[in-house]
């Protein structure tokens, strides 16, 4: 008998543990639908930005009070109203319109920094149909002033806030850049999340030393960074209750498979479609079902988890002996000594 790849994520029943990740690759009805028919679970639709909201609102205020300047001059630093995709009436219709034409559960992205008036929105994406919201809390904090604590109560807020306006429900995309994501997570449980996806990918930009500026450099992920992504579910999964998402590094069935084994729910996935097309589902979803078949996995439930650290009684000792046997055996790896 084939195994059963459903599973359970943020309380929906998706078919199968593979989903997309927040990217342009779902801005059409045609694309998702391609997606969908080779096997994702779900569909989480390219981000809403903050500054979009915001810029909306001032938008509609300056036409109403077209006397005042409501624009400040920090407002040129941020793409013009028109260069987005999606004016945030067309993305609530854009939800309608996917709703209408797939058989999977869409899941809205609102991108953002601040406990501001754009998590106010998640009730009008709730309105359009949407079945859950993840919520990518992306910012890097460079403020001196921003210690720990005020960076996860302001996450902790954007949540709660988020949580008083919907019934559907809630995950939070968080970033590696946390000093006690465990304790973390069970603050945003607390104020209402429902799952955690890890990790964020920060773009990270270059210096071009002819013409002396900065330019952006976005590189598709590979299966390497895949590594973080492990160590944290396997902490993560034995330490609180959210569904956890994997983001980043899932290309092959292997990455997938180890997702799982760590305690992901669902795994998503971007730069593989990318590279690859919605075959690079597929080939992952095949590859599943042949390992699990050939270690006798009835269901993904059976799996999930199975090499996180609820297994082992100490898990600090076990993190710590991975830790020693790493350094240990740089010599093998590395192939010469000093």
């Amino acid at each position: 008998m084939s195994p059963n790849l459903e599973t359970t994520y943020l309380g929906l029943k998706l078919r199968s543990p593979v989903i997309t990740g927040a990217s342009p690759l779902t801005q059409t009805v045609d694309s998702a639908k391609r997606l969908e028919d080779a096997g994702v679970g779900a569909i989480v639709l390219h981000s809403l930005f903050e500054e979009q909201v915001v810029q909306e609102q001032r938008m509609l205020h300056a036409a109403t009070d077209w006397h005042e300047d409501t624009f400040g001059e920090a407002a040129s630093f941020f793409p013009k109203f028109e260069e987005y995709r999606f004016s945030p009436d067309l993305y609530l219709e854009h939800i309608g319109n996917l709703k209408r034409s797939l058989s999977v559960p869409v899941i809205a992205s609102l991108n953002g920094r601040t406990p501001g008036p754009w998590v106010d929105f998640a009730s009008e994406v709730e309105r359009a149909g949407a079945d859950a919201l993840e919520l990518n809390v992306y910012f890097v904090v460079s403020d001196p002033a921003d210690t720990p604590e005020i960076v996860e109560r302001r996450i902790e807020g954007i949540v709660a806030r988020a949580r008083e306006r919907v019934k559907i429900p809630v995950s939070v995309k968080l970033s590696t850049f946390h000093s006690a994501l465990p304790q973390l997570g069970r603050r945003l449980e607390s104020a209402g999340a429902s799952g955690l996806v890890l990790f964020n990918r920060f773009y990270q930009s270059d210096f071009d030393l002819d013409a002396m500026t900065v330019t952006p450099r976005v590189r598709f992920s590979s299966s390497t960074e895949l590594l973080t992504r492990l160590r944290w579910l396997s902490i993560l999964s034995s330490t609180g209750r959210a569904d956890l998402a994997c983001s980043g590094g899932v290309h092959t069935a292997n990455d997938l498979i180890k997702a799982i084994l760590a305690g992901a729910s669902v795994a998503q996935v971007v730069s593989a479609l990318y590279k690859r097309g919605p075959e690079a589902v597929s080939s992952m979803l095949e590859g599943l079902r042949l390992w699990m078949t050939e270690r006798g996995y009835a269901d993904i439930d059976s799996m999930r988890g199975a090499l996180n650290l609820a297994r082992c009684p100490d898990a600090s000792a076990h993190e710590r002996a991975h830790y020693i046997r790493n350094l240990s055996s740089v010599d093998h790896w590395a192939g010469q000594r000093l």
